[in-house]
């Protein structure tokens, strides 16, 4: 015995409805692509000093960087001069460190004057100076929040001169490339 249903499904119900699902597939589609174009200028120019700021974060989270800094270039300095003395060395190490400040901010200067202006190849716009005030700002204050973070660390201690070494390292970046750009008559 068969039992009729109340509203049974035609042929054409069925095309109706396998339609609205393929145009609902397509729409999801061309959704996750446009989302995908709005991630691509994300990844391209943000991850760039996200990476950088990580790398920043971990090295300044090492218990015992001075030593290992020493421990590198010790024996390179004793065979480079046998006869120098301890002081001199830890002057050196001392040194070398600062430069390390002044070129790891540097390049996060760099990186984040990028992200921001989004430069395209043969691009026409000038020099903006309100971009380079963003970007030192932001060093500044990563900078800061960095010595912070040193309080935290075992052996370790703020120091608000690197906060200073760190920003001029990110303003003689920004400089120079400004210098470069004008001499490549690109502003």
């Amino acid at each position: 015995m068969h039992r009729r249903l109340a509203n049974p499904i035609t042929w054409g119900d069925a095309a109706r409805s396998g339609a609205s699902i393929i145009l609902i597939a397509a729409w999801q589609c061309i959704r996750l692509s446009f989302v995908v174009l709005k991630l691509r200028p994300l990844l391209k120019y943000w991850l760039p000093p996200l990476a950088w700021i990580a790398v920043i974060f971990l090295a300044s989270s090492d218990t015992k960087s001075f030593e290992h800094s020493f421990h590198i270039l010790a024996p390179l300095l004793h065979w480079l001069s046998p006869q120098i003395s301890d002081d001199t060395m830890h002057l050196i190490v001392f040194i070398a460190r600062k430069c390390a400040h002044l070129v790891e901010y540097a390049v996060l200067a760099l990186l984040l004057w990028r992200a921001l202006r989004k430069p395209a190849k043969n691009d026409p716009r000038p020099w903006n100076w309100r971009e380079v005030e963003v970007v030192l700002l932001m060093i500044l204050l990563y900078a800061a929040s960095d010595e912070i973070h040193q309080i935290f660390v075992p052996s370790r201690a703020p120091q608000v001169h690197d906060v200073f070494i760190d920003t001029v390292g990110a303003a003689v970046a920004l400089l120079a490339l400004w210098i470069l750009g004008h001499w490549r008559k690109r502003w």
